[in-house]
């Protein structure tokens, strides 16, 4: 048991309280591994690291190439695997969705860098 419980990263709340191996928050009901504190405070503090599908880290401006087939909502065909994306953004999206790029051919969409692999 750890005597001195780390406040939420997300909240700063400090009324957190172990259950199992996991630390969590009562307010927000944020929870995580005590070990990983030192990274999640370098996320909070504004230092982000957004990782590929295999573990590369992204910035902004790398061109990326998709791994998988992405069927594409409102389109009959959609984003074949290996099609390369240029000059892309990262951003703090919806669900998942972490980078903000150009497709040619379908334009402006989000997608989520676990289905991209530095080029």
């Amino acid at each position: 048991m750890i005597e001195n419980l780390p406040p939420c990263p997300k909240c700063s709340c400090e009324y957190t309280y172990e259950m199992n191996a996991l630390v969590v928050c009562p307010e927000c009901g944020h929870e995580w591994v005590p070990a990983e504190s030192g990274a999640q405070d370098t996320e909070a503090a504004g230092e982000r690291v957004v990782k590929d599908a295999v573990g590369n880290v992204l910035s902004d401006g790398d061109t990326v190439t998709v791994t998988k087939a992405l069927k594409v909502k409102g389109s009959p065909s959609g984003i074949k695997a290996g099609t390369k994306v240029r000059n892309i953004r990262l951003i703090d999206g919806v669900d998942g969705h972490d980078i903000d790029c150009r497709i040619d051919g379908f334009g402006a969409m989000q997608l989520k860098s676990s289905v991209v692999k530095k080029a």
